[in-house]
């Protein structure tokens, strides 16, 4: 980045990102409109790469906010999971650098690490015709490597708040004072006049200060206004003992078996372990954690997005903002504890007008969590249907496989106390100590012929 004096001179975009909660509005086609691109204001060679991308049309958000964000008025963009957001920021962005070509033209920031990537693909296609440098600044990733980039002044820096301040404050050129909060600390190293975009899922307190703080008279551009699950999502529960929660995943995974499945866990612990017991019973399943190193977190998702992996097993990391259009299921294998968090991990699916399904596990510790998800969304779910008895079927070789996972997570932790990096025992290694080998009956194929596609895994 430029120097302290340099980044005053700077007119700055800044691009606040918040998670993407799902939202919907009945009996209402929240993406094809009938203006195009070009009807936006939109400039020939973005609507040229508009349609190169097939952005046929323009989606709600970008109706309502690209006109505005090309006025020149800072924008607060809300809208469901899927909507097109990023290209309702994106593009006002690049027709502006087009009309004034400069180096640090405009900053994102991002929740979440693979958010970040996502976002840079997006500029970087959209903007390939004009030559637009974009630099990904996040943790996870060596500084030197990243100082270096931004040495070479991009136009567009994508970025998570707290590797942006590490620069800000440790990185030559970034000597500029660090105040109380984070948010303040990066407002005050950007101009006052500039253009702030605001988007999020819903106008939550937090995003309400961010705007006092950050905004000037925004005009407020929402699709949706209230917690809500998108209208193709099919939502179900199991009501189920915990100690038989691993039986009912590989039944799940079994009876739906061809589909895609994202399984959300409350820790990185219990993420590596189902992942390790489904492997143990031939499942292609691929853990993603935050105590992965980002290399191998970008390499789950690329291998889970590329279709080699079918089940991916994550944290909350993996609920903010990402777009994988080929998720069928989403399940909760642990319940969130925060309700708004449900409805981030639902939104992985059913994206963009595509039909999708979920799962939550309730156990006899989860009712009140359960009971406070039913009432921010609006609806009671009906119970997904389970014959307990297949279930039960599995509990032999499940039992075993599970304790593989645990002779498996021993070694993993022994490596780690060894001196080993904590991401050697975080590998997507299918070969790692061979004990899936062991499990009776080798490959698992599941309970008693229920097998192969079934129409709520669609």
């Amino acid at each position: 980045m430029a120097d302290e004096g340099e980044t005053r001179d700077e007119k700055i975009n800044t691009q606040t990102t918040e998670d993407e909660t799902p939202h919907s509005e009945p009996n209402e086609d929240t993406e094809e409109t009938h203006k195009s691109f070009r009807d936006l204001g939109v400039t020939e060679v973005l609507c040229e790469a508009c349609e190169h991308l097939g952005w046929k049309k323009p989606t709600k958000i970008q109706v309502e906010a690209v006109p505005v964000a090309l006025e020149g008025r800072d924008v607060i963009g809300l809208a469901e999971t899927g909507s097109g957001k990023t290209g309702a920021f994106a593009l006002p962005i690049l027709q502006s650098l087009l009309t004034s070509a400069q180096r640090l033209h405009s900053l994102i920031l991002t929740p979440t690490r693979e958010l970040a990537f996502q976002i840079a693909e997006q500029f970087e296609a959209l903007g390939s015709s004009i030559g637009v440098k974009t630099a990904v600044i996040v943790g996870g990733i060596d500084m030197m490597s990243q100082s270096l980039v931004l040495a070479k002044k991009p136009h567009i820096v994508i970025a998570t708040p707290g590797r942006l301040l590490d620069h800000l404050e440790n990185t030559k050129g970034f000597n500029l004072r660090a105040l109380k909060y984070l948010v303040d600390k990066i407002l005050k190293v950007i101009p006052r006049e500039r253009r702030t975009f605001l988007f999020s899922a819903t106008m939550t307190k937090k995003v309400q200060k961010l705007q006092r703080a950050a905004l000037l008279d925004p005009v407020k551009c929402s699709v949706s206004s209230k917690y809500a699950t998108v209208e193709k999502l099919q939502q179900y529960y199991i009501f189920i003992p915990s100690k038989y929660k691993d039986c009912y995943l590989v039944s799940i995974l079994n009876e739906l078996a061809g589909n895609s499945f994202m399984v959300f866990c409350s820790t990185c612990n219990n993420t590596q372990r189902v992942a390790l017991l489904l492997r143990n019973l031939g499942i292609t399943a691929i853990p993603l954690h935050g105590q992965m190193c980002q290399s191998k977190r970008l390499g789950a998702l690329n291998k889970f997005k590329s279709k080699s992996r079918s089940v991916l097993l994550a944290t909350d990391v993996a609920s903010r903002g990402l777009d994988i259009p080929h998720v069928d299921c989403v399940i909760n294998f642990d319940i969130p504890t925060h309700s708004k968090d449900y409805i981030h991990r639902v939104g992985r699916t059913a994206r963009a007008g595509r039909s999708g399904n979920s799962i939550t596990f309730v156990t006899q510790y989860d009712v009140e969590l359960f009971q406070r998800i039913e009432t921010l969304i609006g609806k009671k779910l009906p119970v997904f249907p389970t014959q307990e008895e297949e279930v039960m079927m599995l509990m032999e070789r499940v039992s075993e496989a599970q304790r593989f996972a645990r002779i498996e997570m021993k070694e993993q932790g022994d490596k780690r106390k060894r001196g080993h990096s904590r991401d050697e025992a975080a590998d997507d290694e299918e070969q790692s100590t061979g004990v899936r080998k062991k499990v009776k009956g080798g490959s698992f194929r599941g309970g008693r012929g229920r097998g192969g596609q079934s129409k709520r895994g669609r």
